[in-house]
């Protein structure tokens, strides 16, 4: 069975994306370190994880780049969800609009490789209140936007524990934490 992992680069005061959507603020620290890390978390993917936004961006981007990343991004197996759109030109991608604890739960039990939950924090959101996110995988970027979108929204309490910390040399510090059991 699958885990399900959230990977996110959040600012300092926990905005996934300033006003506009800007997310001009990760090129500050991308670098060897992040690529290095963002080849590995590929090759232990089995599939990738989306909300319509998110895919909307990834989709305009990565089917016209090129690169190792780039040729992952486009072979590998993509789920997205969306109540408006329901096809996909991106290669390898499954549309879902409906029951989305089920399919997610459905997901991870046909997948043997870990899915990533990539951007679309509105997802994450719907997901958490579940318990369907195995590890929450942050990268704290040392900026603060002072506005944006919430990489967290308004719920629950969730306690976490922390697996790992690991501090890059562009100063964006890598988190990794999975549910506490109570």
């Amino acid at each position: 069975m699958a885990r399900l992992i959230m990977w996110n680069m959040m600012t300092l005061d926990g905005m996934v994306e300033g006003p506009g959507r800007d997310i001009s603020w990760h090129e500050d620290v991308w670098g060897k370190e992040l690529e290095q890390l963002s080849t590995e978390q590929l090759n232990a993917a089995g599939g990738l994880l989306f909300g319509r936004v998110t895919y909307e961006l990834m989709a305009n981007y990565w089917t016209t780049a090129t690169g190792e990343i780039a040729d992952f991004m486009n072979a590998m197996p993509k789920y997205v969800f969306s109540r408006t759109q329901t096809q996909s030109d991106w290669n390898n991608t499954q549309m879902f609009g409906a029951d989305l604890p089920g399919t997610v739960a459905r997901l991870k039990r046909e997948n043997a490789k870990e899915i990533f939950l990539f951007g679309s924090a509105d997802l994450a959101a719907s997901l958490i209140p579940h318990g369907l996110i195995d590890e929450f995988r942050i990268a704290v970027n040392p900026v603060i936007l002072g506005g944006g979108t919430p990489l967290f929204k308004p719920g629950a309490r969730v306690k976490l524990k922390l697996l790992e910390s690991r501090a890059h040399s562009t100063g964006v510090v890598v988190l990794r934490y999975q549910p506490a059991k109570s």
